[in-house]
């Protein structure tokens, strides 16, 4: 009987010991390639039509979710929406915990310097919301110089109603919604904010006692667009390419009327 080779267990071990290393190596890239599908979009709980917490679902939705997971679809990606307060999405995106700012974010040049905008997505403007008894035109921002106003931490009007040095104070709000209560309540006089996102409201009888000035000249009107980080050049040609296409079909107006935008 011929003796059995001794490189035969010898080879069977080789084996055992290189199977897992070539599994381990095929999941790992698996799983890069996995993740590399996966864009992970920010997105705001209170900048309702845009995008919100649905308390219903407890998911983030709005117009800027369905628009950038039709972006997603047309480009390959797996789209996820991570909650975020406004003023921390550029944070958030420059420090890689998403690729896309996807929220009524206006293009602006002090923004530009942070993160890199893609093509106009929506026009925007301010509007300025008081209670129905306010007694007093309002045309212009100067019209409302020497009272207690609002407006939402981290957007562009801070800045710029700081910047005319006329009101005594101005109250700082986590959103819209929040300063529209405290109008409401009589604890400020007016607020300054998003037009379409206070005139959603209003549309929807939430804060039925307040109204948006009817004779008032918008300042400060610009554009949204989705923001990626600015070394991230891929990424925005292949959200322009995409936004492109789906305004061409017709597709990004039909979300923005579904919303009432």
């Amino acid at each position: 009987m011929k003796p059995k080779s001794d490189s035969q267990p010898l080879l069977h071990f080789k084996k055992a010991m290189l199977l897992p290393a070539v599994l381990g190596a095929a999941l790992s890239l698996g799983a890069t390639a996995n993740a590399q599908e996966v864009l992970k979009a920010g997105g705001t709980p209170s900048g309702i039509p845009f995008t919100f917490l649905d308390v219903q679902t407890n998911e983030i939705t709005g117009a800027m979710v369905d628009l950038v997971n039709a972006l997603g679809e047309d480009m390959g990606y797996e789209v996820t929406i991570q909650e975020s307060q406004f003023n921390a999405l550029i944070p958030s995106l420059t420090a890689g915990h998403i690729d896309i700012i996807s929220a009524a974010m206006l293009k602006t040049e002090e923004r530009a310097k942070q993160v890199a905008f893609s093509d106009d997505v929506y026009p925007y403007g301010e509007d300025v919301v008081t209670r129905q008894d306010y007694d007093g035109e309002i045309n212009t921002l100067e019209d409302l110089s020497g009272e207690v106003i609002g407006a939402q931490v981290g957007t562009t009007y801070v800045e710029q109603l700081n910047s005319m040095g006329i009101f005594p104070e101005i109250r700082n709000y986590d959103s819209l919604a929040d300063m529209m209560r405290d109008i409401s309540l009589g604890r400020i006089v007016a607020g300054v904010g998003d037009a379409p996102i206070m005139g959603y409201h209003l549309s929807q009888d939430r804060f039925p006692e307040l109204q948006l000035a009817d004779n008032y000249e918008q300042q400060m009107v610009g554009h949204i667009g989705f923001a990626v980080d600015q070394e991230n050049t891929e990424l925005l040609e292949q959200v322009n390419t995409s936004l492109a296409g789906l305004k061409e079909n017709g597709t990004l107006d039909a979300i923005f009327e579904e919303w009432g935008l």
